[in-house]
């Protein structure tokens, strides 16, 4: 899909791109993150401070933002759990945004994330995720 496509018609737009094949343990994915995306400061180096980092993005002031992680799947190689926990983390905080509406039904900033990967390793992917997501309607 042509990124393009992803980008809103109008508005500011803060694009931030991240290697999986640089998150080889849990340190490095907040690494990433914190570095890639200007984390504030009081950011806590754990999965609950990600997932409130990228449910605010008050500090990093645009109207719309793009996440891509490139070579998705090559991310937390020996730790599937932690691959679970950073999906999961993404699935909640675009679940958070895709719900966000002011009370007059004006809808406020969007969050979409980007798994790109190799072609052969979609189906693996998109059950990963999938996962996460469905998981999500538990809670």
């Amino acid at each position: 899909m042509p990124v393009d496509l992803l980008l809103p018609t109008s508005g500011s737009t803060y694009v931030v791109r991240l290697d999986g094949r640089e998150m080889g343990d849990t340190d490095a994915v907040f690494t990433q993150f914190y570095d890639r995306m200007r984390l504030p400061d009081y950011f806590g180096w754990n999965w609950n401070a990600l997932y409130d980092c990228l449910r605010d993005l008050r500090w990093l002031p645009a109207e719309h933002y793009v996440l891509v992680i490139e070579a998705a799947d090559e991310i937390l190689p020996g730790d599937p759990a932690g691959r679970r926990l950073l999906f999961k983390t993404l699935v909640r905080a675009g679940w958070r945004w895709s719900r966000t509406r002011r009370s007059d039904g004006v809808e406020l900033s969007r969050l979409v994330v980007v798994l790109s990967c190799a072609a052969a390793s979609v189906p693996n992917l998109r059950e990963q995720v999938g996962a996460c997501r469905d998981a999500q309607g538990d809670g």
